[in-house]
């Protein structure tokens, strides 16, 4: 690709470069596009000293290299962006940057990104020009790798350990949702870069099993090596079931024990035996890895730094008393902690070694008089280090949690012996690898974590950081869609799905507090928008057709609050169908936010308030109706959600919970529709209080309208578009200030507000 560069283009980008380096901009390449190096911005997260954090973005074109820094070993491979982070002192930047130019290959190229905010986690994706469009020569086009060397190296490994048949999961260590790429193991082993799915290998098959959102990706990635098990569809197996049959006649299955829970394991087992299998075998190092080996992406080696109180409204001490108190109403031991954002909760920290999760890689035991944190402590910040020494919170290597399981099983050991027996608690969602170490059902208890439901009801100030996060997110969405409509309608713009993220994104960033995106922006255009989580891909994602839906899933990090949000936009004319089923779906969305429940109730109960206007038209869809919302942590957070997963029906809603409310229908191959707001559940007045119990409901925090083009008003009852006024006030109270100076934007949200 021939990247072109307007005079003024390369005047502010030589500029740039002097605000980082006073050696002349000119000294550096500035034509060939082959590697793109950005450094910056420099955003401090401390005013004290005079060290700064820059993150540094690389995309690279067909070459592969490292950069070795500081102590830090950056590996960077074909047509990826890596996110990584430097703490250097103003004096060594200039070094810096030579080192990375002279790491690169001739036509390097130096540049700052001045205009925006530190970001700690940002999508992967190969570097764009304004120009650049998804059919561009840098397209990341899905490829069939050849697994053929892999297997070989994997089922070798497999006869030396006496395994017939070993499963690769899709998680990593710590059951997380998002797992960085060194822990990418089944992508490795199959080719297949789905987000879901299990590999099941055996001495002489290999089948990935993965469901209906991959299964044309699927189909195109895996080579003739694998067989693609359709999740879901009729007479078709599970990986689990598939795993069961082939170990038919006395074979052993075996599995990373770090990589599946206890509970998952205890059914496959089963599941092997039942199917006439010898056992379910915890191989002890991870074949995937033995035959990944030099290849393995390194470990993120991003710094970790302090939430402040004034955004995490409790302090570490106070959330250590509470967390003993449940220790001491259990009569246990100690709480050995798995999940990243339970631990970044409790210690209120935060870091980057995930993609949109603001999360490090760590683990965590806290006793009644003792806490200690697992972590590699040379990602610590200095204020970090000061942080948990003012908590007494002793700091160990990462790698030692296992090491030192031993002592705490002996512990319970003695404990037991003694007629008081008392136990180590561990997550119900920890590995089977914890639970084996620590000395299994014996001397442990698997709980529903009181760490997570404690992160799941929101203090006031994490209630306060997320209406206000979302006021200035609502702005940012509101920006975009007016701009959005005036390229598409009035400028007759040629935009891609990416490029409408990215724009969106823009917007975003210019905000405060901005960290990154929480998830990755699902831009969708007509048929698209069908597919429920549907990603834009470059070289295949589509060019936004006014007069189609589109729809917009998108949410972002702010250091006071995580925002999910869904719009579906019609820019021309909709027909009365598309008007009726956004109307349909509308008309959940209000019912189930203007919900009136008692204390008890849970996600699974209210589920049908959103679904009941699609029920009567006979139409539904395929996927939960709310989701937790952590407060700058995941985007996903359990146990609380709506809907009929069996967690829903275990945990009841309590005030303080932040929930998505997120009703949609899908016609496939046509348009989809989904309307996505989140809301804080809070305690109501009620003329009664049957049973004595308090009665809860919703306060929507999401400040974005709804599309009035796509609102059949005769469809909606006088309390809806009642409703729908007063939402709409509000909006327009929040956020026209931010508009003063942007007519664009203030006269689209005039118009999306007025009163029905």
């Amino acid at each position: 690709m021939k990247a072109t560069r307007s005079s003024s283009e390369q005047r502010n980008h030589r500029e740039s470069l002097q605000l980082f380096d006073k050696t002349p901009a000119s000294e550096y390449p500035l034509e060939s596009p082959a590697h793109i190096v950005v450094v910056g911005p420099v955003h401090p997260l401390s005013d004290t000293g005079p060290s700064l954090y820059i993150y540094i973005y690389i995309s690279v074109g067909p070459a592969s290299f490292s950069i070795s820094y500081l102590g830090l070993q950056f590996s960077v491979s074909m047509r990826h962006i890596w996110a990584l982070p430097a703490r250097i002192t103003a004096l060594s930047l200039s070094s810096f940057q030579n080192s990375v130019v002279s790491s690169l290959s001739s036509g390097a190229r130096l540049a700052t990104q001045s205009n925006s905010p530190l970001s700690l986690f940002r999508t992967k994706r190969t570097f764009q020009t304004n120009n650049a469009s998804c059919g561009s020569s840098l397209a990341e086009e899905i490829m069939t790798v050849n697994t053929t060397s892999r297997l070989a190296r994997l089922r070798s490994l497999m006869k030396e350990r006496e395994v017939d048949i070993y499963v690769v999961p899709s998680e990593d260590s710590h059951a997380s949702e998002y797992i960085a790429e060194c822990d990418m193991r089944r992508a490795f082993i199959s080719g297949f870069t789905g987000s879901a799915g299990t590999a099941v290998v055996t001495l002489d098959k290999a089948a990935l099993a993965t469901d209906g959102r991959y299964f044309n990706q699927a189909a195109k990635q895996l080579d003739g090596n694998w067989h693609l098990l359709k999740t879901g569809l009729q007479d078709v197996p599970t990986w689990q079931e598939w795993a069961s049959q082939q170990s038919e006649g006395g074979k052993v299955v075996g599995v990373d024990p770090s990589l599946i829970s206890s509970s998952v394991a205890d059914k496959l087992n089963e599941g092997i035996v039942k199917a006439g299998g010898d056992r379910l075998e915890a191989v002890k190092d991870n074949l995937v890895d033995l035959v990944w080996a030099d290849e393995r992406p390194a470990r993120p080696n991003n710094p970790i730094f302090p939430l402040d109180k004034k955004y995490s409204g409790k302090d570490t001490a106070t959330k250590l008393a509470d967390l003993r108190k449940e220790l001491e109403k259990k009569k246990a031991l100690g709480f050995i902690l798995s999940m990243l954002d339970e631990i970044a909760w409790l210690f209120n920290l935060r870091g980057s070694d995930i993609d949109f999760n603001p999360v490090f890689f760590s683990y965590a035991i806290v006793t009644l008089d003792s806490a200690t944190l697992y972590v590699d402590a040379a990602k610590l910040t200095p204020e970090s280090k000061s942080y948990l020494e003012e908590n007494k919170i002793s700091i160990k290597s990462y790698t030692d949690l296992f090491a030192d399981t031993e002592a705490l099983a002996a512990k319970a050991e003695a404990e037991s012996a003694s007629g008081k027996p008392k136990k180590h608690l561990i997550s119900n969602k920890a590995s089977w690898a914890l639970k084996l170490a620590l000395g299994g059902d014996r001397l442990v208890d698997e709980v529903r974590s009181p760490v997570g439901d404690a992160k799941a009801i929101k203090n006031e100030v994490e209630l306060n950081g997320m209406r206000n996060c979302h006021i200035r997110d609502g702005a940012a969405l509101s920006k975009f869609f007016a701009w959005l409509e005036d390229q598409l309608v009035n400028k007759k713009a040629a935009l891609d799905e990416i490029q409408a993220a990215d724009k969106l994104e823009e917007f975003r960033s210019a905000g405060k507090d901005f960290v990154g995106l929480s998830f990755d922006t699902i831009s969708s255009t007509g048929p698209n928008a069908a597919v429920i989580h549907y990603k834009p891909e470059k070289g295949l994602c589509a060019t936004i057709d006014p007069n189609a839906i589109y729809l917009c899933d998108s949410g972002a990090q702010y250091f006071d609050g995580t925002t999910d949000v869904t719009r579906t936009l019609h820019f021309g004319t909709p027909t009365p169908q598309e008007k009726e089923a956004y109307t349909l779906v509308l008309k959940g969305n209000i019912a189930l936010d203007t919900a009136v429940f008692p204390k008890g109730t849970n996600g699974f109960a209210i589920d049908s308030l959103a679904r009941q206007y699609l029920w009567k038209q006979g139409l539904d869809y395929r996927h939960g109706t709310g989701h937790g919302v952590g407060s700058f942590l995941n985007v996903h957070e359990g146990p609380i959600g709506i809907g009929t997963r069996k967690q829903y029906i275990d945990v009841a809603l309590a005030a303080g919970n932040v929930l998505s409310i997120e009703p949609g229908y899908y016609e496939d191959g046509a348009y989809g529709i989904r309307i996505e707001n989140l809301a804080i559940v809070k305690e109501v007045e009620t003329k009664y209080q049957f049973g004595d119990k308090p009665y809860f409901g919703f306060e929507h925090v999401t400040m974005v309208p709804y599309c009035r083009n796509l609102i059949n008003v005769d469809m909606l009852t006088p309390e809806e578009k009642e409703w729908l006024n007063k939402s709409n006030e509000e909006i327009l109270n929040k956020t026209l200030e931010y508009f003063n100076n942007d007519e664009l934007t203030r006269n689209w949200l005039l118009r999306e507000t007025e009163p029905f």
